[in-house]
């Protein structure tokens, strides 16, 4: 084999190295970053990690406050428990007194309910007045009652109640107090209807649910590297493939954020080889507490994430949010918190989680 033959396969080996090396190097740059198994989490869950949700379920049998995922039983018990207090409030519903000639039972109470707690789209809810005590309390088997209030939500994020809506109420609430041989009152319906239409143009101008997106710099990420991350900020995993959450120091009330990512990735038969490049973080502000500092959370989780995990904070159009920007979002969520104390519909009070749910 001649010089010139030599050199030309020297050169061919050399080339062909380089790609292979070059097809490597890129490989390994986009390929998902990946959890560290060394690096343990600064908040490990010590239970079961599910969404911490509100008591009830309106969309089941059960009175609740709004729409929530199922959880499991018995988690987060070193939490502290939320207030018992009664559901029903003229501020946001239509109250419909029903009066017995002698106490009820709240087992033939609990028997007399319509099978479903909705009417259209709203919550139908009944309460009891405690003989013993006198106190209103949603109906309990072994307890007996002196008198009955229903009612149901003037308005949720759905819309107002409406003429048909009321009508229905009205028909379910007879049912009821007459099932028990009691005599049921009832306000006027076109007062009832305008009322919950100005109750839900306020919460239509006054409801926020604030999200941030954060998109990958360069390499995109694992659903275990995503995990990784958010969990040593305080998050926890959702029952719900792709979403995470952060919960509420009181055990039952909604999180106080929320993260979420491509829910197929999470579902993926091998999640480490699924790229993500962006998820999203959010509050929905009538939910929480304003005094459990939501937004500053928000604030430093997103900042915190896009430093460790190399990324940038962006709006859902995919334009970076600077600093300014953020403290302009934090000056118009103080106005907003201060509008929904002065209609009493206060950031994360059960008047306002039923409202805007």
């Amino acid at each position: 084999m001649s010089s010139l033959q030599l050199s030309l396969a020297a050169i061919g080996a050399l080339t062909v190295g380089a790609v292979v090396v070059y097809n490597y190097w890129t490989s390994r740059k986009n390929a998902p970053r990946q959890a560290d198994p060394h690096r343990e989490p600064l908040h490990e869950p010590s239970s079961p990690a599910i969404d911490p949700v509100l008591d009830n379920d309106p969309v089941s049998p059960v009175q609740g406050d709004g729409p929530i995922e199922p959880v499991l039983k018995d988690t987060f018990t070193h939490l502290s428990q939320p207030d018992r207090k009664t559901q029903l409030d003229a501020l946001i519903d239509v109250l419909a007194p029903i009066e017995v000639d002698q106490p009820i039972s709240g087992d033939a109470a609990l028997a007399a309910l319509p099978t479903t707690r909705r009417v259209g789209t709203k919550l139908f809810s009944v309460e009891g007045c405690v003989q013993d005590t006198g106190h209103w309390e949603s109906l309990v088997a072994g307890r007996r009652y002196t008198a009955f209030q229903a009612g149901v939500q003037l308005a949720n994020r759905v819309g107002a109640l409406n003429n048909i809506e009321f009508s229905e109420f009205v028909v379910k609430t007879q049912a009821f107090a007459d099932a028990l041989g009691g005599s049921a009152s009832f306000s006027d319906m076109l007062e009832e209807v305008a009322r919950a239409r100005e109750l839900d143009q306020f919460a239509s101008v006054h409801d926020a649910q604030l999200s941030f997106t954060l998109c990958a710099r360069s390499a995109a990420w694992s659903p275990g590297y995503i995990h990784q991350h958010a969990a040593r900020l305080g998050f926890v995993p959702g029952v719900i493939p792709g979403r995470m959450v952060m919960p509420a120091a009181v055990q039952g009330l909604p999180p106080v954020l929320s993260l979420t990512f491509d829910t197929h990735a999470a579902m993926a038969e091998d999640p480490d080889l699924s790229a993500i490049r962006s998820f999203v973080l959010s509050l929905d502000v009538p939910q929480t507490a304003r005094e459990e500092k939501p937004y500053e959370r928000l604030r430093e989780a997103s900042v915190a994430l896009a430093s460790q995990m190399d990324g940038v904070v962006t709006d859902g159009e995919g334009q970076v949010l600077s600093e300014a920007t953020l403290d302009q979002i934090g000056v118009d969520l103080q106005q907003l918190y201060d509008a929904l104390d002065a209609r009493e519909l206060s950031a994360g009070s059960p008047q306002a989680r039923r409202l805007f749910s």
